[in-house]
């Protein structure tokens, strides 16, 4: 579970993943920069009709302003990326803090519609994208076993916040008017300066203490041990500078990926999903308004979703945690999708309160197991390793379907006045996506693998890429500086020295007064060894 070293560029020695202890800490900051990330982008929806009537706009305008922040939430995901091989997460994450809070501050002294989307929507949904796509690849690093429950407890943060920042908005809205609010919010995001900070990287402790069991190792080695003992450690050197590859450099992005037919499905379902996924969250305040619910009561209503979902994400981790659904949990994901998709088009005729009311509880179930699952099932799909530059290329992607969709139902709802052919769209493209996914999890992945027995790993079956062959020089290294309880490898892997026969030559040695007979020498050269190192090495 190694990430890039932010000092090396390089691929540290993997570390098992604890699982828990700091890791809780870090689930605690991904609990709040998810809650950021997705709640905001929604609950900025009060203040839309204020912002309506002081710049003279229409409702598409202003529904302009989620989409920015939501596309750039996914659109910066490759560059995110870049910089998080680069330099680490932590960093990473203080910076986007300090954007995501100085958009909305400066956002609360603009003038015109356009100076907003500068501001409120590319200033603050870059600085929150620096924030949660780091925030994912430190969840995924500290947990492996427990990874399902742990996706589920910090995209439980969208719904908790969801149900706060809404009725708090209004509070705001109605006390200091969308200028207020917006200066207070700014404030607010400035908490993610605070979770970037407890993302302490997993690899560094670790590394630190093998350098210093290297470090041991290397000055036993260095001891005089008898006659030919330098001769014996030169041999050894050349046979290790012969066994070493050498490295490179680790990809920045990693697009060996696209050779992963799961990949390739799921980023084509994830598309088609966002289209009308975030749709009924964005219009619903409005919608609700528009029928003659008091503001307050409406903006209730995203706090019902927020309400059941806190329930919904966590519960469905647990029960994708369990070992005879985490192999299947693809068509868990596409059966929560058609469960989110179908509570659309059911609900598209919902006219009254109560109505509204049956609708959220439903929308806010098969919400949030769609958001507790979506990248579980990227990180099932592509593994931790190159989850990385999964997520930054599967956002990018996604990016395009979020300026697609809101700004489209915006303008669909200006042009008609009717909000019901928006549901029936929004539910339709979701409940086409679950299908997609289903079936070609089946078809293509599935048969295939009934069909083609497992075969050994080659490079170029692999696709031969760098962080593959940084994993196998990794193995080595780690190997090489362990307990060395092992039988030593030669160069050919044709000649074995065990502990037995290492003695055995040291007492000979021993006995011609420190000298090793030329034939075990040979043997103990060949295998990349002196006998005087192998003993060194059985008793450490």
């Amino acid at each position: 579970m190694g990430r890039a070293d932010p000092e090396e560029g390089q691929l540290p020695a993997p570390v098992k993943p604890p699982d828990g202890g700091w890791g809780w800490i870090v689930l605690l900051g991904c609990f709040v920069i998810t809650g950021f990330s997705y709640a905001f982008p929604k609950a900025v929806s009060v203040y839309f009709k204020e912002l309506m009537k002081d710049f003279h706009v229409g409702y598409s305008d202003t529904a302009w302003i989620s989409s920015i922040m939501l596309a750039m939430l996914y659109g910066t995901g490759p560059v995110c990326s870049i910089m998080v091989n680069q330099f680490g997460c932590r960093p990473v994450m203080l910076i986007g803090g300090l954007l995501a809070s100085s958009g909305m501050i400066l956002a609360s002294f603009t003038t015109n519609i356009i100076e907003l989307y500068l501001t409120a929507g590319v200033l603050t949904g870059l600085g929150m994208a620096l924030n949660f796509q780091p925030s994912l690849i430190m969840l995924g690093t500290y947990f492996d076993k427990r990874r399902p429950l742990a996706n589920g407890l910090a995209a439980a943060g969208s719904p908790v916040f969801l149900s706060s920042l809404s009725p708090l908005g209004q509070v705001l809205l109605e006390k200091f008017g969308w200028r207020g609010g917006f200066l207070i919010m700014g404030g607010l995001l400035l908490n993610c300066c605070t979770c970037g900070a407890v993302m302490r990287p997993l690899d560094m402790g670790m590394k630190r203490k093998m350098e210093k069991v290297q470090d041991k190792y290397e000055a036993k080695e260095m001891l005089p041990m008898g006659g030919k003992s330098e001769e014996g450690i030169s041999t050894t050197d050349g046979t290790k500078k012969a066994k070493k590859k050498p490295k490179k450099g680790k990809k920045l992005l990693d697009f060996s990926i696209f050779s992963n037919r799961g990949f390739i499905i799921y980023t084509i379902s994830k598309f088609i999903l966002v289209l009308g996924l975030f749709v009924p969250p964005i219009l619903l305040v409005n919608y609700a308004k528009d029928t003659g619910v008091p503001d307050t009561e409406a903006a209730f209503l995203l706090s019902i979703i927020g309400f059941i979902d806190i329930f919904a994400r966590p519960a469905c981790g647990m029960v994708a945690g369990l070992k005879w659904v985490r192999p299947h949990v693809a068509y868990l994901f596409s059966f929560a999708m058609l469960f989110n998709g179908l509570t659309d088009i059911c609900s598209a005729r919902a006219s009254n309160y109560t109505g509204l009311v049956i609708f959220c509880v439903f929308f806010g179930i098969s919400y949030g197991m769609v958001g507790a699952l979506q990248f579980e099932v990227l990180m099932a799909i592509v593994g931790s390793q190159k989850f990385s530059s999964a997520i930054g290329l599967v956002l990018l992607i996604e990016a395009f379907a979020v300026l697609i969709g809101p700004p489209s139902a915006g303008r669909l709802v200006d042009a008609l006045k009717n909000y019901e052919v928006i549901f029936y769209l929004a539910g339709s493209e979701v409940v086409l996506s679950a299908l997609f996914l289903a079936m070609a999890t089946y078809c293509c992945l599935n048969r295939g693998k009934k069909k083609t027995p497992p075969a050994e790993k080659t490079p170029s079956a692999s696709g031969g890429s760098d962080t593959e062959e940084a994993e196998s020089d990794v193995l080595e290294a780690e190997e090489h500086s362990s307990d060395n309880q092992q039988p030593a490898h030669g160069t050919d892997n044709a000649v074995v020295v065990t502990s037995e026969e290492a003695n055995h030559v040291e007492d000979e040695r021993s006995g011609e007064g420190g000298r090793c007979p030329e034939g075990d020498r040979e043997v103990l050269a060949r295998a990349g060894c002196s006998a005087d190192q192998t003993v060194e090495r059985d008793s450490f």
